[in-house]
């Protein structure tokens, strides 16, 4: 493993966790990747108060805030939405570059209204709140162009973190699906963003493609009261970024290929389609921004087969982050290996990283498809499915989903995997598994 560090940016680090042992004439290599970032600057344990940015330059968020009719129903969603923006302003710290755009049908910058950002002080937070107090609810929904806006507003701007966060109410309606697909790409590797559906008439998989295409995360504030404090933790996490275009560089030796790259934790999202050539033999995977933290990637290489007692690099993982000029700079680096071996127990035995984060992404896919069945009315799919959810989400300790779980289907026998469907289940109860389905938890220590 090898470290290289900048002042005022994390240090990074890669650790490699595999069995490196094949049986004879095996091809597929599995490891999990942990990488970490620690001691960036204003990252870390930052407490929840205005302080001033270390870089003035350093970050530019954009806040699209969902004004459609919808949002006026029942009032008090639009007056929570308001106020979350007003919170998410009181927590940019000064010198952070800003806009508010007011999304239904179409999208309107609200503040500054000018086409660029303003820089956080304490007279443009004040202008700002001012602004978003004034918007009302009416039209309807395009997500797509409230993200296009506010990709030309982060493009004119040089910050080295660039971050969007956006609330929905609503499914999206007024535009074509090809529309939104079409703007996540032009958005996509410009700014992070996260995004937040309030109440229970969005679609799922729109929120989370808009998390997932730009690297941010997706969430359920099914009761428009807790939008302030959720907004508070989303731009006050958006600001301990210190480092963005990162990316997982995977070399691989001549006749090798990658099967797939995935990062596992916090949560699961595949990223094998999204790999760019970077040179020969090599590819670069999208990682998104930095802070403090500590994620966990799942890459799987096939390599030519050899015999026993022949040893090889199946693949060389480095993390780099992109240079004005084109050129990379490597973060940290660390190696898989292969090693052929006639010892049937050292060959057979799973390396524990893997196994729990193999685990870890059958849970999520179980709950997916168990979802997918209840709501298509084939009970036996579901619960079956369902049930293996329980009994991976028990084995693994993860806590969170096991209660999300439980309020979907009747627990009988959980290591078993012995569920029923419950009779009534709350539309909020469903869609918060569904949104959640893809967090996981680490290995047990």
């Amino acid at each position: 493993m090898a470290n290289f560090a900048k002042s005022n940016v994390p240090r990074f680090s890669v650790d490699v966790y595999q069995n490196r042992y094949l049986a004879e004439g095996a091809q597929e290599v599995n490891a999990i990747v942990t990488v970490t970032s620690t001691g960036g600057g204003t990252s870390g344990g930052m407490p929840l108060v205005r302080r001033e940015a270390v870089d003035t330059g350093r970050a530019a968020v954009v806040i699209m805030m969902d004004c459609s009719g919808s949002m006026d129903y029942p009032p008090s969603k639009m007056r929570n939405a308001r106020d979350a923006t007003v919170a998410a302003i009181d927590t940019l710290t000064d010198g952070v570059a800003f806009a508010v755009v007011a999304g239904n049908h179409l999208a309107r910058e609200v503040y500054p209204g000018d086409g660029r950002l303003a820089v956080a002080a304490p007279a443009t937070r004040e202008h700002a709140k001012q602004a978003v107090r004034e918007i009302k609810a009416r039209g309807g929904t395009a997500i797509g162009t409230w993200l296009r806006l506010a990709e030309r507003l982060l493009s004119d701007h040089d910050a080295a973190i660039r971050h969007g966060i956006l609330l929905t109410d609503g499914r999206n309606e007024h535009e074509e699906p090809e529309a939104l697909r079409e703007a996540l790409a032009a958005c996509a590797g410009r700014f992070t963003c996260d995004a937040r559906g309030v109440g229970t008439d969005w679609e799922v998989a729109e929120v989370t493609s808009v998390a997932s295409a730009l690297l941010g995360t997706a969430d359920i504030v099914a009761d428009p009261e807790g939008l302030a404090a959720d907004f508070t933790r989303m731009m006050t996490a958006a600001l301990r970024k210190e480092v963005a275009d990162v990316a997982l560089r995977l070399w691989t030796p001549l006749g090798a290929e990658v099967v797939f790259v995935k990062q596992v934790a916090p949560t699961v999202e595949d990223l094998t389609d999204r790999r760019t050539d970077s040179g020969p033999r090599s590819g670069d995977y999208p990682t998104g921004s930095w802070g403090d933290e500590s994620r966990d990637y799942h890459l799987c290489v096939r390599v030519p087969a050899a015999r026993v007692g022949q040893e090889m690099l199946a693949s060389r993982v480095s993390l780099v982050r992109s240079r004005a000029d084109g050129t990379a700079h490597t973060l940290a680096q660390g190696l898989v290996r292969a090693v052929w071996t006639a010892d049937a127990v050292a060959a057979t035995t799973l390396n524990p990283q893997v196994a729990h984060y193999t685990g870890q992404a059958e849970l999520a896919r179980a709950i997916q498809q168990g979802l997918e069945l209840r709501k298509a009315g084939d009970v036996a799919g579901a619960t079956a499915r369902l049930g293996r959810a329980v009994q991976l989400a028990a084995a693994s300790g993860n806590e969170d989903t096991a209660k999300l779980l439980a309020k979907v289907v009747d627990v009988v026998d959980a290591a078993a995997g012995t569920v029923r469907l419950k009779a009534r289940v709350t539309e909020a109860d469903e869609m918060t598994l569904e949104t959640r389905s893809t967090k996981t938890v680490r290995v047990k220590k």
